[in-house]
This record gives C-alpha cells, sequence and structure tokens, in this order.
C-alpha cells in the first residue's frame, strides 16, 4: 500500500510541515504550552469544542455527531525529553538539552489530522482527543484524571498508539493483554558507621553490605518471581564515598532503581522483596537500612474488547498485511495506563519500518518516519468509524 493512496500530497505536506515544526520546538512535560497553544488553534478552527488546561497543558478537543450516546477518547502525548539532538536534520531542536526523541511530534499530529479529516465524516456519538502532557515520567495522564477528565467526559473505551521502529511501515500491531510494564522506582539507604579503611573493624560497613545486596536483588526475578511472569529489576545509581579519600570507608551509602511487571501481584511482590532484601542485609551488618518504593504508573494491559475494534479497524482501514494480532510486549512504561486501568482500552504499535542509525526511542539519533503519518491517520479515523459508525 502506497502513502499517498492514504492522504492527498498537498495534506500531508502539511501535516509533514507541522510535526516537523513541532520536532524544532520541543517541550517538556507540563511546559507544552507552545504545542498546546498549536494544538488548540487548529481543533477551534476545524469545529471542535475545545479545553485546556486540563493537568496543567493538557487539551482535550470534542466531536459530537448524530444522536449516539456512546462516547470513547483517542490520546496522543505532546512532550519531548531532556536530552540533546544529534540528528543534524535541517528541522532539528532549537532547543538546547530538549529533543522529540520518542515521537511524540507525530502522535499528535496523526490524532490532530484524524480530528480534522473526521470533522467531514458521519458517525453517531462523541469522540474526545486527548493531547496528553507530560507523559515520558512525569505524570500528566495523572494529573489529567485527577483534574476530573473522567468526569467532565466521561468515555467507555479509551485508545492509544505509539510508532514502534524496526515494525515494518504501516503495520498495526493490536493484541490483547499486556503491552507495557509497571514503572515503579525503589530506593535503599545504608546507614553504617564510617571508618578508617585500614580498620574496618571499628565500623561498620554500609559498602559492603550494599555489594552484598546488590547481589540479592538481582537474584528476585530469577529465584523469587514465577518463570511464566515477566518482571525486571535493576539498580540504576549508587553512591557512596569520595575518590579523594580512598582511605575511608563512608557511613553512608545510596542505591536507587527501576522495578518492572505485567501484573499487580507480581509488582507487589517486587516491592516487597527489594524491601526485604535491605531489611535482612543490614541486620546481617548490624546497619540500618531506610527503603522507599514509589508507584509510578501501572502496566498497559489491552481490554479484549476494545482490542478487538483495534484489530478491525486497522484491518479494514490498511488491509490485513497491516495488522498483527501478535507482538512482543515492551518493559518500557507509558502512563496511558491511568486511563487504561479506568476505562476499557487499547494501544497499539505502529510500524516505522527502517529507521536512522542508532534511531531507536530515546536515542540522540531518533526521527519520527513521516511516512507513518497516513497510516496513523487512516487508523484513528477507522477505530472511530467501528465505534461509533
Amino acid at each position: 500500500m502506497k502513502m499517498n493512496t492514504l492522504m492527498d500530497a498537498e495534506i500531508l505536506d502539511d501535516l509533514v510541515a507541522l510535526r516537523r515544526d513541532l520536532h524544532a520546538h520541543p517541550e517538556l512535560g507540563f511546559e507544552e504550552n507552545r504545542t498546546a497553544a498549536i494544538v488548540a488553534d487548529r481543533m477551534r478552527k476545524a469545529g471542535l469544542d475545545v479545553e485546556t488546561g486540563i493537568g496543567g497543558t493538557g487539551v482535550v478537543a470534542t466531536l459530537r455527531k448524530g444522536n449516539g450516546n456512546r462516547a470513547i477518547a483517542l490520546r496522543a502525548d505532546m512532550d519531548a525529553l531532556a536530552m540533546p539532538e544529534e540528528t543534524g536534520l535541517p528541522y532539528a531542536s532549537t532547543v538546547p538539552g530538549a529533543m522529540h526523541a520518542c515521537g511524540h511530534d507525530g502522535h499528535t499530529t496523526m490524532l490532530l489530522a484524524a480530528a480534522e479529516v473526521m470533522v467531514d465524516q458521519p458517525f453517531s456519538g462523541t469522540v474526545h482527543f486527548i493531547f496528553q502532557p507530560a507523559e515520558e515520567g512525569r505524570g500528566g495522564a495523572k494529573a489529567m484524571i485527577e483534574d476530573g477528565f473522567l468526569d467532565r467526559f466521561p468515555v467507555e473505551a479509551v485508545y492509544g498508539l505509539h510508532n514502534m521502529p524496526g515494525l515494518d511501515l504501516g503495520v498495526i500491531a493490536a493484541v490483547d493483554g499486556p503491552q507495557l510494564a509497571s514503572s515503579d522506582s525503589w530506593s535503599v539507604t545504608f546507614r553504617g558507621i564510617g571508618s578508617h579503611g585500614a580498620k574496618p573493624h571499628q565500623g561498620r560497613d554500609a559498602v559492603t553490605a550494599a555489594g552484598m545486596f546488590l547481589m540479592q536483588v538481582h537474584s528476585i526475578v530469577a529465584r523469587e518471581v514465577d518463570p511464566l511472569e515477566p518482571a525486571v529489576v535493576s539498580a540504576c545509581a549508587l553512591a557512596a564515598g569520595d575518590f579523594s579519600a580512598l582511605n575511608v570507608i563512608p557511613h553512608e551509602v545510596k542505591i536507587g532503581g527501576t522495578a518492572r511487571a505485567y501484573s499487580a501481584a507480581v509488582r507487589d511482590q517486587l516491592e516487597a522483596a527489594i524491601g526485604r532484601h535491605a531489611k535482612s542485609v543490614a541486620a546481617g551488618f548490624e546497619i540500618e537500612a531506610d527503603y522507599h518504593f514509589l508507584r509510578r504508573i501501572p502496566p498497559v494491559v489491552n481490554a479484549p474488547a476494545p482490542t478487538e475494534i483495534a484489530q478491525n479497524a486497522a484491518s479494514d482501514a490498511l488491509g490485513a498485511n497491516h495488522m498483527r494480532k501478535a507482538f512482543p510486549p515492551s518493559t518500557a512504561g507509558d502512563d496511558f495506563a491511568e486511563f487504561g486501568t479506568r476505562v476499557p482500552g487499547a494501544y497499539v504499535w505502529l510500524g516505522m519500518g527502517e529507521t536512522r542509525e542508532n534511531g531507536q526511542h530515546h536515542n540522540t539519533n531518533y526521527d519520527f518516519n513521516d511516512d507513518c503519518i497516513p497510516y496513523g491517520v487512516a487508523y484513528w479515523c477507522s477505530v472511530i468509524a467501528k465505534e461509533l459508525g
């Protein structure tokens, strides 16, 4: 299927220009003022009802047609990442230390276009187009929920889409069940008694305790979690001592990391196990351990009914050869889960085809493939037709 069979070339040129403008002007979570203003302006000009400032910088554009009483929501994220861009593209980031390295510029563009297309298409019901801030770890979806999104815009189903480098161009992978893991943070502070490096017996060694803890915590998934239940525990940060004082055993060591799971039971298990190992190691060395586990976002788990809608929508709009019912889940996280745990949801992957060298998500050489745009727009319009047609 060729791109130009899906969308008029002039319209596509406009969307590519919009996407690249957003790419050149990335904004971090809860700072998407320019992006939100562009979204709100285009949606108002298209005739949608628009509310801004939801959950900070979130925008919801609403399109109602016919007499149908059902309502659904489609979600795109708007924020960029706090990292430099090294693509060398003519539309590369103009903001130092900020980059659209995950394709949210493309997500925003496709959902905007779908809303504009559906203004002239028949359906009966209500569609809320969610333009969410702060997906990249800053809690934008939760902020919108806490700002009353579901009370102000009640819906029966919610849909999300994310680009996927390496998946064939224009292919939609819509899979029932877990898609992304929960994303939680943990930290442990071991507090002992500092001493001279030559006289460790005069102190209580927090450094050795921390080393033993690292060995144990990385055995949790291998030896405590059911092998049929995917999970990840990783230590990602460690702070102790001073390299200008290598004869001093410090009194304190801080370790932190991430924990990922696809089920609530395993998520609970990881939280308990990390803390248990920290406390038991500390007790063995007669030191203290302060443990904190921060639940950030739950897993994204697709519900059967909207997943079937997504599969049929992709097949109808793009052809059966552009739809997959099987695709491996990711251990990354997405706070789309905040919507999907409250309302039945389906989160799909849109294939970007071959990418730039090292052009994976969160890489300084990443760039969204504009050839995806017609496929994403066609899919979104088909979801609306399937739900409310």
